[in-house]
């Protein structure tokens, strides 16, 4: 009997899809024939049913428009009530005419302590480093970490730029009341960031969404701008308290900025392609100014490595052709590694077990391959030894 209702069910339903089949064979030609009797004179039925498929695609791609602009407000909307409860006085002082939170400190100037001696460490030492050189940020995010207050945004940007608008300035503010109430100037209450978690992840994916696309197709000079975009990521990746709330609810975005940049790199092939390589890779080196996030890029970069070494070893051995621009795009990964790991190895950061498997694969055979490439790819076998040199004495401070 049972048998009998299973094999009945599957009959059914095997009706039932001939029958969909079957009515949306016939809806289709009525369709047709709906399109061939409508159709003005002058115009063949395949011209009127081009013009009918664009005219549909222009009212839904309107349709998309006023959804994204409407998303869009919510966003902002969300994000000043988030500041609001943070911090109602910073959103009422940045409501009144002429203040800010530049006001805010120039009223705290009374009191003898030395604000700027508090704000002195952000987390984020940039001295005597040369990553923000070509980007132009060293000045400004200097000037950034001792006034608190961010340069006004221009809102006049290109296209590219206007997508970065909101966020950035959510951002801003965010670091802004940090400062403050760091200082004892605000009181602050960033718990709030765990009850909206919606509002943080969607304006820390805005930047970096943005902050790719102009990677993908970066023009130079670079606006200033865009330097305080990377310089409002870099504040927010460091902060001791607000990069908690960042790595919880924006690591997968984070990681998945960090490949895309990676690739970025590896897959450009434009004859005047080193500046914006250079410029990809000090961002990288900046993303791992945080060790959490450091440690996963060492091991992006050492999977990433490690295959190109062994691609071309076999590539060397068969003697057949490598992609020449794949190898001059490696060096920059190169580059970041050496520099990432020179950096943990100086602060004695313990490595994290995913980095601790791709260290194996990484070092496993890697005398043979340095061996086989030293005479034909000497620059490249270099970087591999010093690499290697790295990841063994980091493993001799461990131990």
């Amino acid at each position: 009997m049972y048998m009998f209702q299973c094999h009945l069910l599957s009959v059914q339903i095997k009706d039932g899809r001939e029958n969909q089949i079957w009515y949306l064979k016939i809806s289709k030609l009525a369709l047709a024939f709906a399109i061939i009797h409508s159709k003005p004179p002058g115009k063949s039925s395949k011209e009127y049913t081009e013009h009918l498929a664009k005219t549909v695609s222009e009212r839904d791609f309107g349709w998309k428009w006023k959804v994204e602009v409407l998303e869009a407000e919510v966003l902002r909307l969300r994000q000043e009530l988030l500041l609001n409860r943070i911090c109602p006085r910073f959103c009422l002082e940045n409501r009144k005419p002429g203040t800010s939170a530049e006001t805010l400190l120039n009223q705290e100037s009374i009191n003898p302590t030395n604000y700027s001696s508090q704000l002195e460490d952000s987390g984020c030492d940039v001295s005597n480093d040369s990553a923000f050189d070509s980007l132009g940020i060293a000045s400004d995010f200097h000037q950034s970490e001792h006034n608190v207050k961010v340069p006004p945004l221009n809102l006049c940007h290109s296209s590219k730029e206007q997508s970065l608008t909101a966020p950035v300035q959510f951002l801003q503010h965010l670091l802004e009341i940090r400062k403050l109430s760091e200082g004892g100037i605000l009181q602050a209450d960033f718990s709030e960031l765990e009850n909206d978690s919606f509002t943080i992840c969607n304006s820390v994916s805005q930047l970096l969404d943005g902050l790719t696309i102009f990677y993908n197709s970066p023009k130079f000079p670079v606006s200033n701008f865009l330097t305080e975009a990377v310089c409002v990521l870099v504040s927010l990746i460091t902060d001791t308290k607000l990069s908690n709330h960042v790595l919880k609810k924006c690591f997968k975005k984070l990681e998945e900025f960090k490949k895309n940049l990676i690739q970025i790199i590896l897959r450009n092939s434009s004859v005047n392609r080193f500046q914006a390589l250079h410029s990809v890779s000090e961002t990288l080196i900046l993303l791992g100014r945080n060790n959490i996030l450091r440690n996963s890029l060492i091991s992006l970069l050492l999977s990433e490595v490690r295959q190109f070494a062994e691609q071309l070893l076999q590539a060397h051995q068969v003697q057949s052709v490598y992609d020449i621009t794949q190898y001059e795009n490696i060096f920059p990964l190169c580059m970041i590694l050496e520099k990432l790991l020179q950096n943990k190895t100086e602060e004695n950061v313990s490595s994290s077990d995913y980095e601790g498997e791709e260290k194996i694969k990484f070092l496993k055979n890697l005398d043979q391959i340095i061996l086989h490439l030293s005479d034909e790819f000497p620059l490249f076998s270099l970087y591999l030894w010093r690499v290697s040199v790295l990841l063994n004495s980091a493993q001799m401070q461990i131990d």
